[in-house]
């Protein structure tokens, strides 16, 4: 027990040291927040194409997926593809999965399976995203 008790100090202090180092090196990443015009698509042919289940990474949709796309300018302000969002007014976390056409700007598209209804009662609303860019790949001109 005497053996015991003389470790914890140690591992007190080893613990310590670890948590203080930790704090003092940079987040590897950053959260960003934008505010973007969203609306909602489905897996239906008229509003993709020919395979509205592939989306442009060539990821399969399938409608219970949190998934979104995005225009293209959004693609150089770190919403790649996977990238994780939490979207306001939403539950959960949504991941980049498609591409929007490049005549879209500041905008992304919320995934809603084959619901057409839920899509269409969606509508196009503004909304805050949040979602992390890493630390070191962010600068003035693309922060938002």
């Amino acid at each position: 027990m005497l053996v015991t008790m003389k470790r914890i100090p140690t591992f007190l202090f080893l613990l310590l040291g670890v948590s203080c180092a930790r704090q003092e090196t940079p987040p590897e990443y950053n959260w960003q927040t934008l505010e973007v015009k969203a609306s909602a698509y489905n897996s239906v042919e008229w509003q993709t194409d020919d395979d509205g289940d592939i989306a442009a990474w060539g990821d399969t949709l399938k409608p219970t997926m949190r998934a979104i796309a995005v225009s293209r300018d959004l693609l150089r302000k770190g919403l790649d593809h996977n990238t994780p969002v939490f979207i306001e007014g939403l539950d959960g976390v949504f991941l980049v999965k498609d591409k929007m056409h490049h005549r879209w700007r500041n905008k992304i598209d919320i995934y809603m399976g084959k619901d057409i209804k839920r899509a269409r009662k969606w509508g196009v609303q503004k909304v805050k995203i949040s979602y992390p860019v890493k630390a070191d790949t962010l600068n003035p001109k693309t922060t938002g």
